[in-house]
């Protein structure tokens, strides 16, 4: 069964370029030239894949790329965001918004097939295979995942695919500074260049999950000019700051009992 790939763009000529090469690369797509009809098929088809133009009429693409991930529905369906706004503030937009992947106008359709096949190869495999050299659990951290969430201080943390394979990928090398070239080839499966925004957000949205006060991020470390490392408390240093998590989500939710939590 070919994979599926939803295709909203407004532009004509662009839209029926990009789906005659998808089709020849033995995609299904569908095709949608404004934010609702875009919004209507996705629930309709459940696509693999959603290819999503910025500047749409009725409704734009940061709004429904918003809507999209708020729904159940189409949640976990991987959204590569196409369009002529390359600037920083622009990818970073698109990023919170719930894109995973950005792709700047005028672009080579052979970058864009590559693009997205990393993004159905990381939603169609295992995150993390049944190697007995993969670390799944440390301290206070144990990755699941069939379910791609994170146990931390001994409550689910719900994360996205890309948030789920870039702990992964730290988790790996812990107390490591991993570079962030590595980062981009291991999790988004396609060769690095000059643009580390995408790490960059992905990695800001995992500390809002995981740290105390992500502005002061004391797990997920920033290696200044080398990368990214993840360092984890062990045996009194964990303990010690049981109290600190456990304040956090009291904050977070003033009805959570964490009086008997250990």
């Amino acid at each position: 069964m070919k994979p599926c790939i939803l295709l909203i763009e407004d532009d004509r000529d662009m839209r029926e370029l990009v789906a005659a090469h998808l089709q020849h690369g033995g995609f299904e797509v569908q095709c949608a030239e404004d934010g609702l009809k875009g919004q209507a098929l996705a629930l309709q088809f459940a696509p693999d894949l959603i290819l999503l133009d910025l500047m749409l009429p009725k409704v734009d693409g940061l709004t429904l790329c918003q809507r999209l991930r708020r729904d159940e529905r189409t949640a976990r369906i991987p959204i590569l965001m196409l369009t002529a706004l390359g600037g920083t503030k622009d990818k970073v937009s698109g990023f919170n918004s719930g894109a995973d992947d950005y792709l700047t106008k005028p672009f080579d359709l052979e970058e864009l097939q590559v693009r997205v096949k990393a993004l159905l190869r990381r939603t169609e495999r295992a995150p993390v295979s049944a190697k007995p050299s993969e670390i799944l659990s440390y301290g206070p951290l144990t990755l699941v995942p069939e379910r791609f969430e994170a146990n931390w201080f001994d409550a689910p943390v719900r994360l996205t695919h890309l948030e789920f394979e870039l702990l992964h990928c730290l988790l790996q090398r812990h107390g490591q500074t991993v570079a962030p070239s590595l980062i981009l080839k291991e999790v988004w499966g396609y060769e690095p260049d000059d643009d580390i925004e995408t790490i960059r957000v992905h990695i800001r949205h995992l500390r809002t999950k995981l740290e105390p006060d992500p502005r002061k991020p004391r797990f997920i470390k920033t290696v200044y000019g080398a990368g990214y490392c993840l360092e984890l408390p062990s045996g009194n240093k964990l303990e010690e700051l049981v109290p600190l998590i456990q304040a956090q989500r009291a904050a977070a939710d003033p009805t959570l009992d964490t009086s008997s939590a250990a």
